[in-house]
């Protein structure tokens, strides 16, 4: 970063104006995404998959996070580990993107060989003085909490994930992700910049004019509302959440399922917010009928009626968990105006389908969710790159974990840049 667009940056961090959306160069500006791919994807533990996508000792999986790419394996003692995706060679990209299954990582180049722990096993022709031990993988960070998988690109990796490790694995433990397989997984491109995107997913004021599927499971009154600003239907439905959401923490801490909010989206490096929120109607599954999608049970939990703990992580996912199956949303930035979103629904990894659960009906809920929300944020990114755009203010009620995104990527910023 030149000492000129470093300046200018730092001007634009100073006069952000808290309780307003962002400025739109920090939208458009391809200088401004390169310093977030630096400063916040390059520094901070990022979500990348379920260790059920590494399942088997030899199973590997490439995660691009800009322009890095990582290779995350299980080796033969079942331990998960990940390194960068690049040849100690002559430095080319070894495995494409997406899962394999493989006994050793081979350059497809030279063909200099690797174990599944990094170290190099096979380079011919190198001479008698090469020493092969200096040229194993680089190795990247990396941290499984109750069987999500976290990496960090940072050479000194913030310290603060086991703080939200000892907090989370408590919470997740009900739901043993590690006994869960993927049963289905999208891909999808979004035509806005990643702030956009994850600015859509903090809030739910826009949910009852969007999302009619979602909001069948989903208490959109639970993330805020404006007294007075209701009609009776509206305040009888408020009322209900509320009374719902006490009866249903009190009952689900009895049961030894931690239900509490705990929130730290603004206040350490790695920003983490959970809580198990109640569901409408039977209250067993973000479905369309709000039943259980798939008949066997997640973990041994023996009630349908769990609930979905809500879990967000800065500075790129959010997961669902309920009783009977788990979504997870991993967000991954293209360039100043793309941004792919990538969400897994997993079940029992007993469970078959078509016998144990009906794939539309597990997935129809997010699968419409996630193309109502890239509409969304589509007219969001043209409106950023309008001359007229102007900074508007965040509502008080509904949108203060928007206001917390948006103070934490201020604060990353300005303490990288310092």
């Amino acid at each position: 970063m030149s000492g000129q667009t470093k300046e200018s940056l730092q001007a634009l961090l100073a006069r952000r104006k808290p309780g307003h959306a962002l400025e739109a160069p920090f939208y458009t500006d391809q200088d401004i995404f390169d310093a977030d791919m630096k400063y916040i994807f390059g520094q901070h533990w990022i979500y990348v998959g379920v260790e059920p996508d590494i399942a088997e000792p030899g199973d590997a999986m490439v995660v691009n996070i800009g322009k890095s790419s990582v290779i995350i394996t299980r080796d033969d003692d079942g331990e998960v580990r990940a390194f960068h995706n690049v040849c100690r060679h002559r430095g080319a990209r070894m495995v494409p993107e997406g899962k394999t299954m493989i006994g050793n990582i081979v350059c497809p180049y030279h063909s200099w060989t690797y174990g599944l722990d990094g170290d190099l096993k096979f380079a011919e022709h190198m001479g008698e003085d090469f020493d092969p031990k200096c040229r194993g993988l680089k190795k990247v960070a990396i941290r499984s909490i109750a069987g999500l998988i976290f990496v960090c690109l940072a050479e000194e990796p913030p310290e603060d994930i086991e703080d939200m490790a000892r907090i989370m694995e408590e919470y997740l433990a009900p739901h043993d992700v590690r006994n869960t397989r993927v049963a289905f997984e999208s891909d999808l491109i979004e035509m806005g910049n990643w702030k956009l995107t994850m600015e859509n997913n903090r809030e739910c004021y826009h949910c009852g004019a969007n999302h009619p599927e979602l909001t069948i499971p989903l208490f959109a009154y639970g993330f805020g509302y404006a007294p007075g600003t209701l009609d009776d239907e509206g305040q009888r439905d408020a009322d209900r959440y509320g009374e719902l959401a006490v009866a249903c923490h009190a009952r689900w801490e009895g049961e030894g399922l931690p239900s509490r909010e705990v929130e730290h989206l603004d206040d350490r490096i790695t920003g983490f917010r959970t809580e198990r929120l109640p569901i409408d109607r039977s209250g067993e599954s973000q479905t369309l009928d709000t039943k259980a999608a798939c008949r066997i049970p997640l973990g041994g939990l023996k009630d349908k009626s769990v609930g979905g703990l809500s879990f967000w992580t800065q500075p790129n996912s959010w997961h669902h968990f309920m009783g009977d199956h788990i979504v997870t949303f991993t967000v991954l930035p293209i360039d100043a105006g793309h941004t792919l979103v990538r969400t897994k629904w997993l079940v029992h990894k007993d469970a078959v389908e078509g016998v144990d659960y009906d794939l539309q009906h597990l997935t129809e809920v997010w699968q419409a969710t996630n193309q109502q929300d890239a509409d969304l944020v589509e007219i969001s990114q043209q409106g950023a790159d309008d001359p007229s755009f102007e900074p508007g203010p965040y509502s008080p009620y509904t949108e203060g974990l928007v206001e917390k995104f948006s103070a934490w990527y201020i604060g990353r910023m300005k303490a990288a840049l310092a």
